[in-house]
């Protein structure tokens, strides 16, 4: 297969070439109309972006929360992905109370089996630290391809771990060279102001975004950055960052040289706690996240889009954890604790950010980088995934820039009632999705199929010190 016509996209930025694709991988790299002419099938980018297959480093397909289950399966929530233009999710296989790692890895493993249109891989939730996970972490980095460990600060009784847990987390990943990525909030605190705002009545979706405040994530963040550097300066990975105090500690612990990192989500870079989860009645439900959405009236969006520029923020993650509204968010009627946090944006990830390069906020190689070569090197899959050169994965997108992107429940392709974009106009298109030399999506046509997915061993992170 020859790609011809097209701009290659790549973290140095813009080029003209052309790609010559065999079987599941990139060939060769030709300047245009340098390729062979025969004996290959001419695939014409002409006026397209040619850039590599996206990478979802933050998924949660099936994900069992709040008395629930995330409604996206690996089959629906992968052929969307594959849709939208990400060729690679990254979910989270979960360890909780009581369970051996591995046994909760197994579970992941069987999720996946013979379901999946695009290639995946694992980061593993401890649950629970004690001598035997801690063991676990070596094993799963040695054996079984997962270097990235996540833990809690939030969420008490359900997956929280407390500073020393965490401290004899990162201690081991500093030994084993992983990576450990935090969920950065203070869940006792936050626990709190639930209750007391719940003992005055306020019940509204628009409540869960007030009593998590954008200090209780800066505060955790800091606490995050700081025990690793006890543990001799552990790779650290904050994910959803949606507060500018909480980035202003990771620019901070970054301008010192530590090995911090942080990703945010589009939902944090365009939606907005009053606009969103302060809808009407329990339309709010609909966004209902953590960490929440934050005030338009403050400076987080502005601030989130210069840490992406300036690399303070290195990667855009989607944390795809959808639910319906129907029989699933309205368990939390009458009381916004209960209602199951997560919004679903897998499939509108390229197309979102992409808007954003349009808006002038975001450079055509940035781009790349946020959503795919950031991702593959952050999370030990460059240089197979996230690039297009030769011996690489063939997991190629064409972008049409003057195409038009409409999202609504009514085309989308993942598995929910309603749409968290509903209305929104995007000035670009997913044209082709190619995965590992097969087109799987062209022209509206999805071709692909569930099982053909591959389950991904990753390596170390390209970052760490």
């Amino acid at each position: 297969m020859l790609i011809t016509g097209g701009t290659v996209i790549g973290p140095s930025g813009a080029v003209k070439n052309d790609v010559l694709v065999d079987g599941e991988t990139i060939a060769a790299i030709f300047a245009p109309g340098q390729g062979p002419s025969e004996g290959v099938q001419i695939v014409d980018a002409t006026g397209k972006y040619v850039i590599p297959g996206a990478i979802d480093a933050h998924t949660h397909m099936q994900m069992p929360f709040g008395g629930t289950e995330a409604s996206d399966t690996f089959d629906t929530g992968t052929k969307a992905a594959a849709i939208g233009g990400t060729t690679t999710i990254i979910d989270f296989a979960i360890q909780r109370y009581g369970e051996v790692v591995q046994d909760g890895l197994a579970a992941w493993h069987a999720k996946t089996e013979g379901a999946c249109h695009i290639d995946y891989g694992f980061h593993m939730i401890l649950g629970g630290v004690d001598d035997d996970a801690l063991k676990a972490m070596d094993y799963l980095v040695a054996n079984e391809g997962i270097t990235s460990f996540k833990l809690f600060m939030a969420y008490p009784g359900v997956f929280y771990s407390d500073d020393g847990q965490i401290l004899r987390a990162m201690q081991r990943a500093r030994e084993n060279g992983a990576l450990i990525m935090m969920h950065a909030e203070n869940g006792p605190a936050i626990d709190v102001l639930v209750k007391q705002a719940l003992e005055r009545g306020e019940t509204d979706p628009y409540y869960h975004g007030v009593t998590r405040p954008q200090e209780l994530e800066a505060e955790a963040t800091s606490r995050a950055i700081w025990l690793a550097a006890v543990a001799a300066d552990c790779p650290l990975y904050i994910v959803h960052l949606s507060a500018s105090k909480a980035l202003e500690q990771v620019r901070n612990a970054r301008d010192l040289g530590r090995n911090v990192f942080a990703e945010t989500c589009p939902q944090y870079l365009y939606l907005t706690l009053e606009d969103q989860l302060g809808a009407p009645g329990f339309e709010g439900a609909k966004w209902v996240c953590s960490t929440p959405l934050r005030s338009k009236n403050e400076s987080h969006r502005a601030d989130l889009w210069q840490g992406l520029r300036t690399n303070d923020l290195s990667v855009v993650s989607t944390d795809h954890c959808p639910f319906c509204m129907k029989d699933q968010k309205e368990m939390g009627l009458g009381d916004f604790s209960k209602i199951p946090n997560g919004i679903g944006s897998v499939e509108h990830r390229v197309d979102l950010l992409y808007q954003g390069v349009v808006d002038g906020k975001l450079s055509l190689a940035r781009w790349v980088e946020t959503i795919a070569t950031t991702p593959a090197r952050m999370f030990g899959l460059y240089p197979r995934k996230g690039v297009i050169a030769p011996g690489s994965d063939a997991d190629i997108v064409l972008y049409d820039p003057n195409g038009r992107t409409r999202i609504s429940v009514e085309t989308h392709h993942m598995n929910m009632d309603y749409s968290a974009w509903e209305g929104w106009e995007i000035d670009g298109k997913v044209d082709t999705v190619i995965s590992r030399g097969e087109v799987i999506s062209a022209g509206g046509e999805y071709t692909g199929r569930a099982g053909r997915g591959k389950y991904l061993r990753r390596g170390l992170s390209d970052y760490l010190l």
